[in-house]
């Protein structure tokens, strides 16, 4: 049974055996127009709707509004028009002709209505649930700039969206992924901005997608991206509409998914994932420093176990000679070579994050850092590893928590351990061959069919005005082209401040 049938009775009795005989699904059955009565039935999932809007504006209205003289005469096929014209005073209505619908709808939030002698129903958006508020953001926190994150209603995140891009040109898509869970996603983009054929891809990898249930943005993160072998993450998730707001109006294309804060854009760069939205709410000159500071402690978090690793084992000459016997004092005593020192320390930090971050918040945080302090110095006590070992290890990791993405910073720890092996192999030719295999990757990747390194690979010098630098704002004029190529300016010319004319 697919189509909604003409009998009331059996309709009824259809949805409540296909559910199970629920008892969260309320049906309601009353009787319209006195004159000539009609049996009607309004279904909804409690919990889920506003049920004093039901009682109040719904039931209210079809109790008593359909006991109008205008009712007569009127065949059963044309109630439900009648009902959506001159009765219902809800805006958000739509009509239902199948199950599949129905049910979709009526666990979705909406009030069913459905009337004997007609093969239609009605269904009502009067959705409201416990969530979530507004509040700031957890995981992409700044001194400077607006505090509200994302929810986990796609109703709220859009609205969040509006309120930044008051435009005719934010265009919205919504669809529904998963067997099961029937999961609505928004496709979300700035018409005549961004590039139609990214539009199209996104729509198509979407469409794609065939699997029982979506939990959370980063499973459709992993179906979409364009390779499904590589530790960097080339599509960008945030959970701050700003940011959000700011890529859409770079010509970037953001997904949306019910049930979670994180909002992914695309097509993303390799550089992207070193911004901060603090960057642009802050002087030039500032920000520039800190990308820079950003760039460094990604080659530090990178290479610094694996170059410590090299120079100890294999060229010990390239250390000046104080440094070396400091270096050998230290290792006196130690029973494991550098690597499995390295290997240790770094095994055990990894243990101590993964740790503070699964605890209690009260007490995860301390657990982390005493852990590492107490640790660290009980095994250079015990002569388990050395003093400059710890350093190391610390400033590693230390490094690697200043990216504002995080899925950037778990990339550098996946990496780092390959390249020690590499180091305790073959020195600091390893490291190089490494690192060279690694720049072949980055330059082989795309993102939605732009290059991951664009901007640097290939060089564009008019790109590198929002990169690792990041000039004043009245120099920034124009959107990447990296990223579209439709209405480039985005700002008058002749901006730059001046001091007033005497």
């Amino acid at each position: 049974m697919a189509q909604i049938g003409c009998s009331l009775e059996e309709n009824v009795h259809y949805i409540k055996e296909s559910l199970g005989y629920s008892n969260d699904i309320v049906i309601r059955e009353v009787v319209l127009n006195s004159l000539k009565p009609i049996r009607a039935a309004v279904l909804y999932a409690d919990g889920m709707v506003d049920s004093y809007l039901v009682q109040a504006v719904l039931i209210d209205s079809l109790l008593y509004k359909t006991r109008l003289k205008e009712w007569e005469g009127i065949h059963e096929e044309e109630f439900v028009p009648f009902l959506k014209e001159s009765v219902l005073t809800v805006g958000d209505m739509g009509d239902l002709f199948d199950f599949p619908t129905l049910f979709t709808a009526l666990l979705s939030g909406c009030v069913i209505i459905l009337i004997d002698g007609c093969s239609q129903g009605i269904h009502i958006g009067l959705q409201e649930w416990k969530d979530r508020g507004v509040t700031e953001p957890s995981s992409q926190t700044v001194i400077r700039g607006p505090r509200e994150s994302f929810t986990e209603t796609l109703r709220t995140n859009i609205t969040l969206l509006r309120r930044r891009i008051s435009s005719e040109k934010l265009w919205i898509e919504l669809s529904r992924i998963g067997e099961e869970t029937k999961t609505e996603v928004a496709v979300v983009y700035m018409k005549g901005i961004v590039e139609e054929g990214v539009v199209e891809e996104v729509r198509n990898r979407l469409d794609r997608i065939s699997i029982d249930g979506i939990m959370e943005s980063g499973m459709i993160e992993e179906l979409i991206q364009d390779e499904a072998y590589t530790p960097f993450p080339t599509i960008a998730n945030s959970e701050r509409p700003d940011v959000v707001a700011a890529n859409l109006l770079e010509g970037r294309v953001a997904i949306l998914v019910d049930g979670t804060p994180f909002v992914l854009t695309v097509p993303s760069l390799f550089v992207e994932f070193f911004h901060s939205a603090e960057d642009y709410y802050q002087r030039f000159d500032f920000s520039t420093l800190i990308r820079m500071l950003r760039f460094s402690c990604f080659l530090i978090a990178l290479l610094a176990p694996s170059l410590y690793i090299a120079i100890t084992t294999f060229h010990q000459e390239m250390l000046p000679t104080q440094l070396l016997i400091s270096l050998a004092a230290q290792r006196e005593g130690v029973p494991f070579p550098a690597f499995i020192e390295a290997i240790m320390m770094e095994v055990a930090f990894e243990i101590l994050r993964e740790a503070g971050i699964r605890m209690p918040r009260a007490v995860g945080q301390a657990i982390s850092i005493v852990g590492t302090l107490v640790i660290g110095q009980a095994a250079v006590e015990a002569g388990i590893v050395s003093a400059a070992m710890v350093i190391v290890v610390s400033i590693t990791a230390i490094s690697s928590f200043i990216f504002p993405a995080s899925n950037m910073s778990i990339t550098v720890r996946i990496l780092r351990f390959p390249l020690m092996v590499l180091a305790a192999s073959f020195g600091i030719y390893g490291v190089i061959v490494g690192m060279l295999a690694l720049v072949l990757h980055l330059c082989s990747l795309r993102s939605f069919g732009v290059p991951y390194m664009e901007s640097f690979a290939p060089f564009s010098l008019k790109e590198q005005r929002d990169t690792i630098l990041r000039l004043p704002r009245w120099a920034l004029d124009k959107r990447p082209e990296s990223i579209t190529k439709k209405n480039l300016r985005r700002q008058s010319k002749g901006i730059k401040p001046l001091p007033p004319q005497k």
